[in-house]
């Protein structure tokens, strides 16, 4: 028996409660793992709520990040005993995730637990910063390098938008925060942001061209932001989108890229090759400035994940929500 969140859909509607479940009750996998963190996201928080079409089986345990300890293993690569963590491939989508005190799942879904980090650094971390090194890595791929000028990051105040902030500037980028929240402009100035945006200067319809500001942009909120940013990028710069916290729709023109050359660059984090994860978790073991990375983090309870989706959602949690799933 083991203490889950379940999110289920029938006739009564659709719910999120906190359950004691069978071990019978797992889905199949060869590796069985006792989880010890996980984390909230922004699609964790949809799939608590309902407020997104996220999840695509029921019953389903929400959590896309999970850290702990194998209890259970037919796959080559792990035994009982190793540290091992998630992020992605579809857990608490199609099949059950990282809210729960067991999980289990396929091994090749898991890498190993970084030497640097125990498990509650990695989910304070989590699919968050890995997206957000992830980004990072476009960057620098397309030779975007500190010297070349301003990198914007919007949905600065998020999980993922603050990690890149903290992220850029370690790396000695010159790094601009946009953010709807003006009480957060000391955090994101501690994270590293030299200089605050509001977030409405994107927010609204604006010209397929804009006057040539940003070296690089790392966008997590999508529609007329994503548009906008590509509007007032500069010549050949490079645009990392990997959210839609502000719509799916790209209201855009093509004339950033045929006049400017710049390049959008997608950044998928769950279906991401395994040897990309692994090089992302070193870079994060390299560059993260740990001390930062506090200043990110909220710890709570696996009950308390539930009220919290709705907070989330609705833009009013800064950073990172590490959940103790044994709290």
């Amino acid at each position: 028996m083991f203490k889950a969140i379940v999110i289920e859909k029938d006739e009564a509607g659709y719910r999120a409660t906190l359950k004691t479940v069978e071990e019978t009750q797992l889905p199949e996998g060869n590796v069985s793992v006792r989880v010890s963190h996980s984390t909230l996201n922004y699609k964790d928080g949809l799939a608590i709520t309902g407020r997104g079409p996220v999840v695509r089986k029921f019953p389903m345990v929400p959590g896309v990040d999970m850290a702990g300890i194998v209890e259970a293993s037919s796959h080559p690569d792990y035994r009982p005993g190793d540290a091992v963590m998630l992020n992605g491939w579809g857990v608490g989508e199609t099949h059950w995730g990282g809210l729960a005190q067991k999980i289990r799942l396929n091994g090749d879904w898991l890498v190993p637990l970084p030497a640097g980090f125990t498990p509650r650094q990695a989910m304070a971390i989590g699919t968050a910063g890995y997206t957000a090194m992830l980004c990072v890595q476009a960057l620098e791929r397309h030779d975007v390098t500190p010297d070349k000028g301003e990198i914007v990051v919007t949905g600065a105040a998020g999980g993922v938008g603050g990690m890149a902030v903290a992220l850029l500037s370690s790396l000695g980028f010159t790094v601009v925060a946009v953010s709807g929240r003006p009480e957060e402009a000391d955090y994101l100035r501690q994270l590293g942001a030299v200089d605050i945006l509001d977030r409405s200067v994107f927010a609204a319809p604006g010209k397929p061209l804009g006057r040539e500001r940003w070296a690089g942009a790392v966008d997590v909120v999508g529609s007329h932001t994503l548009a906008n940013v590509c509007a007032t990028t500069r010549y050949r710069g490079v645009v990392a989108a990997c959210g839609l916290a502000g719509g799916m729709d790209f209201p855009a023109t093509v004339a950033p890229f045929i006049l400017r050359g710049i390049t959008l660059v997608g950044i998928d984090s769950v279906m991401c090759p395994r040897e990309d994860r692994m090089a992302a978790w070193q870079r994060l073991e390299q560059d993260l400035d740990m001390t930062r990375l506090e200043l990110l983090t909220q710890e709570i309870g696996l009950a308390e994940a539930i009220p919290m989706a709705s907070q989330l959602l609705d833009g009013h949690v800064r950073g990172r929500l590490i959940v103790d799933v044994n709290a």
